[in-house]
């Protein structure tokens, strides 16, 4: 790759990059302030490219959000509601086996599992939620609570963390998202999300969950109050626990969807500034195997470019999502293999099925088999 770049700085960090060197925190902010959007593409690609190939990666999987209802009122969110909201919800057992049983229907091999913190439901309750699914159906790989809704669980049972995760992978949890993190620096988090689990209690979560085996994904909420530094601090943050641990399979850029929120004078971000973050995170998160374009946040196309720019998964089927929706996503509700497919084809790469754990899904129809890791797929 050849970059002409007039700014020193900015060629320094440039050179960096193409030699497979680790960016600093001021590098992240020089890349953020002061680079355009088309050499962090560009920059952004090489990495990529280095380490998925062409491939783009998505997977056939089905959202799950048992209830609505939330002891928080994070300023950000249009999805949580009062106990005795209209809107509010919450799952019966019956109608999680028949999301499930929807599910497996339509070839699914995830069901991804987040809902409020709803304060008259025990934990039990949550547990249940796990083991009803996997009792439904056993080979479905359960994704299910964040940080913030573990440290919940820790804090009505007055069980440590450990404790409570233990549980829910005896009942069947296979893995974690990585929702919750929203950005990590505190000052910030006191004015999006005051009462919420704090960025100690994210990581430790995730750290225990690394220890014991589970897998997780990673998150960071831009768009709203924050600037360049707290974004690029909340990245090598990131990094750092990656370094410790080697838990992370993918990071996820979600934009701040302000309809519908205390804070809905704040402009949505625009698909320039979503290109920005995913090409940034690309950048600065060197131990992270995988960058997703969540479409169902960004769009179809905007999503679709964002494989050209450092983005090598664009998520799955998403069938029944709510939290960004409620937030007013006039995304589809859903996609069809055949439309990803498509989206992943017109952007010049080529697509691969793959399970929750990154591994290749072998598929006949609806029936399905995993194969061997996608870093074996891509040698």
């Amino acid at each position: 790759m050849s970059v002409s770049i007039n700014d020193p700085e900015l060629r320094a960090v440039a050179d960096k990059v193409l030699n497979g060197e680790r960016l600093s925190f001021d590098d992240g902010v020089l890349l953020d302030e002061r680079a355009d959007l088309h050499l962090l593409g560009q920059l952004a690609n090489t990495v990529r490219e280095r380490k998925n190939g062409n491939f783009a990666y998505y997977n056939t999987n089905i959202h799950l959000n048992p209830t609505n209802v939330c002891v928080y009122r994070c300023r950000f969110c249009a999805f949580r509601a009062d106990l005795k909201d209209e809107k509010a919800y919450t799952f019966t057992d019956d109608m999680l086996r028949d999301r499930v049983l929807e599910g497996r229907a339509a070839g699914a091999t995830e069901i991804h599992v987040v809902g409020g913190l709803h304060h008259k439901k025990s934990f039990d309750w949550y547990l249940n939620v796990v083991r009803v699914i996997h009792e439904t159906c056993p080979e479905i790989h359960i994704k299910a609570w964040t940080p913030v809704e573990i440290s919940w669980f820790s804090f009505i049972t007055r069980k440590p963390v450990r404790w409570i995760l233990e549980q829910l992978v005896e009942a069947g949890l296979g893995s974690m998202p990585g929702g919750g993190a929203e950005i990590f620096d505190e000052q910030v988090r006191r004015q999006i999300c005051e009462h919420k689990a704090d960025s100690d209690v994210w990581f430790d979560v995730h750290r225990t969950a690394h220890e014991l085996g589970l897998r997780s994904n990673a998150t960071m909420l831009y768009g709203h109050i924050e600037k360049a530094r707290h974004r690029i601090d909340h990245l090598i943050r990131l990094r750092t626990l990656q370094d410790e641990t080697s838990g992370f399979q993918t990071f996820i850029p979600l934009a701040f969807h302000p309809e519908n929120t205390e804070l809905s004078e704040i402009p949505k971000a625009d698909g320039v500034f979503d290109l920005r973050m995913v090409a940034l995170s690309r950048l600065m998160l060197d131990n992270f195997d995988h960058i997703k374009a969540y479409w169902i946040m960004l769009g179809e196309q905007t999503a679709q470019v964002a494989l050209g720019y450092g983005a090598d998964d664009i998520d799955g089927t998403v069938v029944h999502e709510l939290i960004y929706h409620d937030a007013g996503a006039k995304t589809p509700e859903g996609m069809t293999v055949e439309q990803l497919h498509r989206l992943i084809r017109e952007a010049g790469r080529i697509p691969v099925e793959r399970d929750t754990l990154y591994r290749k899904v072998i598929r006949n129809g609806r029936e399905w088999t995993v194969g061997e890791p996608l870093t074996a797929v891509r040698a």
